[in-house]
């Protein structure tokens, strides 16, 4: 949709009474990482640690990223993973995934930590009863790159997602490779054959002869289940330790059985294999799958923000010429899914939040980046990240909070929020429970910048059918020809 050059930031709507009110973290992009209350109040900003995402603990530090690889030589690579206290300092860190030598740069050891992280203690990352990530001690897991070549993918250079396990001094316990697993995921031929000729070139390589790397599967989430009904019920593939990823270039979910690495559970990429899939829909370039942590209402269930936009691989058509991004949807949805059913259990769409489809329904719409979190109350905090907006809403699709980030980077004239995250005032102990005042959103057909006139009062009289303005009190009505 086109947006005004000009619009309000910050939060626009405020209801106590039924909002989940806590702490909000965001990572401001190329800046660093923002701590707000809910009336919008800049609580701390940790300058230059921007988490990809960043997570709140339950002592008021933070989880976070301490700087970027040279983009010209590694997209989205981290340098360093550290935990930083309320104050600023460093209490913990983790780079030893990888001894890089980028030409021209200071040759140092890399975590290459992308789009995801969790700690032990906590499946998901952000706040649940009774799981409180540990912050002193413990294992972390951590989703990060590798460059790979595996021809049944292509022979181009890749870019791999794996995942690492590594404890508190740092050694890596566990590991995860995608590619290792690209057999068993269900591609069709036509997606194989599109994936070996373009396997989503993006740009920078660490091999001087290659334009770029192929960023075949681009996972974007990665957590445990952690406890859940599916598992105290016999199924095995709900074992606690499992995690559950998605890629967004392919639009697939899996979960992986932790013990022998073997994807168990899948989701996607055809979504036409059983009816089951296609009255649940495409899932389209989908992110923050996960499933929802026991305590939370809907425990069990998968939450995803299914973003549409463009992803996925198959035969060639008139919008994917090369068999690339050949699913397209102009709007997003949130969903929360029951997986073993694939019936939908809740959704927010377009629709439920009072736009038309097709007609309006890109004004719910953010195709790369954004999350969904369940709150204790229910309610679920949307990140619809593109366009830097955060929203809280009831079961019920009402609008209990809205922030939107007042903050441009420089390099992209973008205000976009990775993903954003609530966490109780109490996890922030350095700080007094802020005072929570009401905010009524504007009345839009009223609201002016200031300085600027008012177009005056209008009256309507019906004329043959028609609707006649009349010249108002305060000046000529819009259309006015005097």
């Amino acid at each position: 949709m086109g947006y005004p050059t000009v619009f309000p930031t910050g939060v626009l709507r405020y209801n106590p009474e039924k909002a989940w009110s806590g702490y909000t973290i965001m990572p401001l992009h190329n800046r660093g990482s923002l701590l707000i209350d809910m009336n919008g109040r800049e609580i701390r900003f940790w300058k230059h640690f921007e988490g990809f995402p960043t997570k709140i603990f339950p002592n008021g530090n933070i989880l976070a990223s301490s700087g970027v690889r040279n983009p010209k030589y590694g997209l989205q690579d981290q340098r360093d993973l550290v935990q930083i206290d309320f104050d600023g300092n460093i209490v913990w860190k983790w780079n030893k995934a990888e001894f890089i030598t980028d030409p021209g740069e200071e040759p140092q050891w890399m975590a290459r930590q992308h789009h995801d992280f969790q700690r032990e203690g906590n499946p998901v990352g952000y706040y649940a009863p009774g799981m409180e990530p540990k912050i002193d001690e413990g294992n972390t897991l951590i989703l990060a790159h590798k460059e790979v070549h595996c021809p049944y993918i292509s022979e181009k250079p890749l870019l791999d997602d794996v995942i690492y396990e590594v404890d508190w001094d740092g050694d890596i316990v566990w590991e995860w490779k995608c590619s290792d697993h690209v057999e068993e995921m269900g591609f069709s031929h036509e997606a194989l054959n599109a994936m070996s000729r373009n396997p989503n070139f993006r740009g920078g390589s660490l091999i001087e002869s290659a334009p770029s790397l192929g960023d075949w599967m681009h996972t974007n989430s990665m957590s445990k289940l952690g406890p859940n009904k599916w598992y105290d019920q016999g199924d095995e593939r709900f074992h606690p330790d499992n995690i559950i990823c998605d890629g967004r270039e392919t639009n697939i979910m899996f979960i992986i059985d932790k013990k022998t690495g073997k994807i168990v559970w899948q989701l996607g990429p055809d979504f036409n294999v059983s009816e089951a899939h296609k009255k649940l829909g495409w899932i389209i370039g989908q992110h923050h799958c996960h499933m929802i942590p026991k305590g939370l209402p809907g425990e069990g269930n998968i939450l995803v923000f299914d973003n549409g936009g463009w992803a996925g691989y198959g035969a060639p058509n008139p919008g994917a010429l090369d068999g690339t991004k050949t699913a397209l949807r102009d709007y997003s949805r949130v969903l929360e899914f029951n997986p073993i059913t694939l019936e939908v259990v809740w959704h927010c769409g377009p629709r439920e939040l009072g736009f038309t489809i097709p007609l309006d329904s890109c004004r719910f719409y953010s195709p790369f980046i954004s999350s969904a979190q369940r709150l204790p109350n229910g309610n679920t905090l949307i990140t619809e990240g593109s366009d830097g907006k955060l929203l809280e809403i009831t079961r019920d699709y009402e609008i209990v909070w809205e922030y939107i980030c007042p903050y441009w980077s420089d390099s992209d004239n973008m205000n976009m929020v990775y993903r954003a995250y609530r966490a109780p005032y109490e996890w922030v102990p350095q700080l007094d429970k802020p005072i929570e005042t009401p905010i009524k959103p504007l009345d839009k057909s009223s609201f002016r910048v200031p300085g600027a006139a008012p177009l005056g009062f209008m009256s309507e009289v019906e004329v043959e059918g028609t609707i006649a303005p009349y010249k108002g009190v305060a000046g000529h009505c819009v259309g006015s020809t005097e």
